[in-house]
């Protein structure tokens, strides 16, 4: 028997929430949906978006896709069973989210200054290693979103040595549980440090060409100079942090600022939006501050690689794991620890009672909810392939906007 279907209009009513009542809109104005699934939404996002024919009036970001339930999560496991629970919000970007969780338990527990040298080199190259694979998802996919797609292919097959190099430390590829409460969960393999240097060797060329290819050309540059200019007083107004904020001239960085971990020992700069070829804050000085910072992670990871074979170099005696505690139970306070991730400020704010090692309150600050709640302010007025454009120079990732 064949069935027929009717089609009844108050089937989708209200199937999806909306800001603006399509009834209601003015003449020529029209009411696109952007994602949820859409290559240029980079994950599960929707955007709801106002257009007069070409134009955008308004864009509305329609959240909770990806929804990880991290806070409820580390509020109900003990502070170290909590760490697998970070890697799962910026996936690409797995273990420097690990560096502030364990450095604000740390931190509560007052242990900060027993971790090992070595310890802290560990980690501060490992993270270098993540923040270079997720700028080179940023700018590799950015190419991607306005027509380039030579990089992409570029940035993903360099971003495969790093992802096979953090494999070979902790035995996975994207959700590390490596950066432990205290140290680590091991040490770096022998051979590490050597083979990492010889991908560095190979790497700084390839970044050159990535910059000639891509930064400098003049199809990319008509598409992203003077394009979503953020400035500096709305990205502050706004919390932006990370790339987009420096971009936009302020000079913030938290490793820097807050100079934790071994940073201070190390020499680096910190990347600034100009306005070279456009305006200051447009889509092509945040692309190019990434692109800087890679450059940047290089003499980083360079400086730990140096430290680990002259000063804190392997020994049978040296332990990883020498100073993660027994049993984590902080002393009752409230307390906030942030990091300079790849993509801006991750912060951690934790609340404990003193009687359990169980989180009270386990709070995330994430750098891209932030980020993206600015996303309207710079998009009004821009034709639509425009707003692809700003989107995709945002760099965010849904799991960590939606936690």
């Amino acid at each position: 028997m064949e069935i027929q279907y009717k089609y009844n209009p108050k089937h989708f009513e209200n199937s999806e929430p909306t800001l603006y009542d399509p009834e209601k809109l003015e003449s020529g104005e029209m009411l696109i949906n952007v994602g949820p699934q859409h290559p240029s939404t980079h994950g599960v996002l929707r955007l709801e978006v106002i257009t007069d024919g070409e134009i955008v009036k308004d864009v509305v970001p329609h959240l909770g896709y990806l929804h990880r339930c991290f806070e409820k999560h580390t509020e109900s496991v003990p502070f170290n069973q909590g760490l697998p629970y970070v890697d799962r919000m910026d996936y690409v970007a797995a273990m420097n989210s690990e560096h502030a969780f364990a450095m604000g338990v740390e931190r509560m527990l007052g242990i900060e200054d027993k971790i090992p040298k070595r310890v802290e080199y560990i980690r501060v190259l490992v993270a270098e290693l993540n923040r270079l694979a997720s700028h080179f998802i940023a700018i590799g996919t950015y190419g991607l979103d306005i027509g380039a797609f030579t990089p992409f292919l570029w940035m993903m097959r360099d971003r495969e040595h790093i992802q096979r190099l953090l494999e070979w430390v902790s035995g996975a590829r994207m959700l590390y549980n490596y950066i432990w409460v205290g140290g680590l969960f091991y040490d770096l393999p022998v051979g590490f440090e050597e083979r990492c240097k010889e991908f560095i060797a190979y790497l700084k060329p390839k970044l050159e060409d990535v910059e000639n290819l891509l930064i400098s050309n003049k199809i990319f540059i008509d598409r992203t100079a003077n394009v979503g200019v953020l400035t500096s007083d709305l990205a502050i107004n706004y919390g932006v942090t990370g790339p987009m904020l420096r971009a936009s001239g302020l000079k913030f960085d938290l490793r820097r600022v807050d100079g934790y971990s071994v940073y201070p020992e190390l020499e680096f700069d910190v990347p600034v939006g100009t306005g070279a070829v456009g305006a200051t804050g447009d889509c092509w000085d945040r692309t190019w501050v990434r692109m800087m910072e890679c450059k940047e992670s290089v003499r980083i990871i360079e400086q730990c690689l140096t430290q680990l074979t002259t000063n804190h170099k392997r020994t049978r005696e040296f332990d990883p794991r020498e100073a993660v505690p027994k049993k984590i139970r902080p002393k009752a306070q409230d307390f906030y620890v942030r990091a300079e991730n790849p993509k801006g400020e991750l912060g951690f704010y934790f609340r404990t009672d003193g009687r359990s090692d169980i989180p009270v309150r386990c709070k995330a600050r994430s750098c891209c909810f932030s980020n993206l709640s600015v996303l309207p302010e710079i998009s009004r007025g821009v034709m639509i392939a425009d707003l692809i454009a700003i989107v995709g120079s945002v760099d965010f990732v849904l799991g960590e906007v939606d936690r």
